[in-house]
Order: C-alpha cells, then sequence, then structure tokens
C-alpha cells in the first residue's frame, strides 16, 4: 500500500470516473486503474464497482481513511516548510453558514495579509456535518454552535449572538416588538430538527419556562430557517447572523427576553496537534472577530459573554 494508491481511490470517489480521476492527478486512466487493483489485491476486496460505477461499501471505507492519511501527511509536509516564521500550506475549516457569511471574507482578507502562503479551504455546512469531519480529520478545525460534547475535541467559544423571534410582515405577531416566551406556548413554529445543538438551546429554555414549542416544520439549516420565515411560510427562532445586515423589507425581529445568547465556538481534534497552516487560521479567526465581531448586530464577542474554554 503506497500514497499513490490512496490518492487514486479517493479522486475515484471524488470524480466519479477512473478517467476523471486520472484528469485530477494529472496522469492517465491506466496509472489509476493499476493502482486501484494493487490496492484490492493486497487487501483482498472490491473497492470499485466496475459495472455500475462508484464505490462498493468497502471501497467507501477506505476512502474515509485514506482521506485522513492524505490530509496528515499534507499537514507534515506544511509543518515542515513552516519550521521558520514564514507558514505555508493549507488548512482545511469548515465554517456554519450564518457565520461565514460575515467572517469569511475579513478571515481570508487578513490572512492574506499576515500569511501569504496559507491557503485556506473554506467548507459551508451544518454543525452536524461539519463536527464529524472535523473528528475523521478531513477538516482541521471548524467554527460550530455549542452545546458539543465530544471529549476528542479541544472547543474554545468565540462570540455570543442573540435569538429572536424572525416573522414575515403580515404574520399575525407581527406588531410586537418583544414577547415573552410563554406566549409562544403551542404557537407553530419553524424549528431546528429535534437534537441538533440549536435545538436543544431553545428546549432547554422552553423547559425552564414550563412552555412547549410546537414545530410547525423542522428544518435542518439555519440560513433556510431564516429564508422559510422571511418568505411568510412561518415565525422562525434564529441567531442574530442568520438575517444580513444589508437585508431590508417586511420583516420583523421580534426580542423574546427569556432566550439565552447562542455560543458560537472554533473546534479542533485534540491530537494530533494542528499543523501550522491550522494554528496560525485559528490565531487570525480569533483576532478578526475580536476586532470586527461587535460590527455585526447583536454579535457579542467580549470574554465576559462566554463560557469557560476546555483545556487543550
Amino acid at each position: 500500500m503506497d500514497v499513490r494508491q490512496l490518492a487514486a481511490i479517493v479522486a475515484i470517489a471524488d470524480h466519479g470516473t477512473f478517467s476523471a480521476a486520472a484528469r485530477s492527478l494529472f496522469t492517465v486512466q491506466s496509472n489509476v486503474s493499476g493502482h486501484v487493483s494493487r490496492l484490492e489485491k493486497e487487501l483482498g476486496v472490491i473497492l470499485v464497482d466496475r459495472t455500475n460505477g462508484g464505490l462498493t461499501e468497502d471501497g467507501a471505507r477506505v476512502v474515509d481513511r485514506a482521506r485522513r492519511v492524505l490530509n496528515e501527511i499534507e499537514d507534515i509536509t506544511s509543518d515542515m516548510t513552516s519550521r521558520h516564521d514564514r507558514v505555508s500550506g493549507h488548512t482545511r475549516i469548515g465554517v456554519i453558514g450564518t457565520t461565514a457569511r460575515w467572517l469569511t471574507p475579513s478571515l481570508l482578507s487578513q490572512l492574506a495579509i499576515d500569511h501569504p502562503n496559507v491557503r485556506a479551504v473554506i467548507r459551508d455546512g451544518a454543525s452536524s456535518s461539519l463536527v464529524p469531519n472535523v473528528m475523521s480529520g478531513e477538516l482541521n478545525a471548524a467554527v460550530i454552535h455549542l452545546p458539543i460534547d465530544e471529549p476528542e475535541l479541544v472547543v474554545e467559544p468565540l462570540f455570543a449572538e442573540d435569538l429572536f423571534l424572525l416573522v414575515e410582515g403580515h404574520h399575525h405577531l407581527a406588531d410586537n416588538d418583544t414577547i415573552a416566551i410563554r406566549d409562544l406556548d403551542d404557537e407553530p413554529l419553524l424549528l431546528p430538527p429535534t437534537g441538533s445543538a440549536l435545538r436543544k438551546v431553545l428546549d432547554r429554555s422552553a423547559a425552564a419556562n414550563d412552555v412547549t414549542l410546537r414545530p410547525q416544520a423542522e428544518i435542518d439549516g439555519v440560513r433556510l430557517l431564516a429564508s422559510l420565515a422571511l418568505d411568510g411560510f412561518g415565525a422562525a427562532i434564529v441567531p442574530a447572523t442568520a438575517v444580513p445586515t444589508w437585508l431590508s423589507g417586511a420583516f420583523r425581529r421580534i426580542n423574546v427576553p427569556e432566550l439565552p445568547r447562542r455560543v458560537v465556538a472554533s473546534i479542533r481534534r485534540r491530537r494530533p496537534t494542528p499543523s501550522a497552516p491550522t494554528h496560525v487560521a485559528l490565531d487570525t479567526l480569533r483576532r478578526v472577530i475580536a476586532e470586527q465581531g461587535e460590527m455585526q448586530p447583536g454579535v457579542h464577542p467580549e470574554t465576559a459573554a462566554l463560557p469557560a474554554p476546555r483545556n487543550p
């Protein structure tokens, strides 16, 4: 088993065919086919379904581990080329969509100034998908929202943000500037799925006030929740950054005093230690939030607003 074999099977997973994988690896199809065949022979399994296309079940399992191996090799190279002041290499960082919208432009701009040889690969996604990708090593780090309970991850709170009720201008609650959570008892709401991090926050707050939140629909994705509310499909409880500052129109943000703030945090694996590009990217991320977070309505980067971070 060698790196070329692992790279070949991962390229097939990413690009679908032997020919497309070969193009992505800047080689010829026969080389990719040969690498995969030798890997199959060594492992004693079929990795690629040559009749129907795509990976077999065994192939998918191998690809998951192969990605980790290849990513670790890339991180080794980055560390060795970053032994002095000049850090180089790339880092793979996931960011939840609402935060990515305002944070990513500033992060990439500042990173280009401070560390021009570092390339950040940003993936937009929900916390529910980003956490396992960090655990598996597919991502070096991610910005997600709490709560999370994974002892293998280092969690560092970054900022807190307000939660509010978002309704379209003709909704029957739209005349309110503030509403008590008890007045939402049994009100049909667009809510995150049961068990998701934001839903846990909302359910705990409701239970503390003897309120039952009734889902009109459960939507996995805060930006989609906000979009549906803005389009008049129902009322949604969303974080402040779910509604861009530039957006105008007939909608209302309604304060619900009993709702806690949502805490957004960075996560990374406890072991191995982060690569040099990941380390400087996270440092830059923290600095950008400290300098610009307060410019975002409803965002609170001050230390007093955050829970204590876990020890690395």
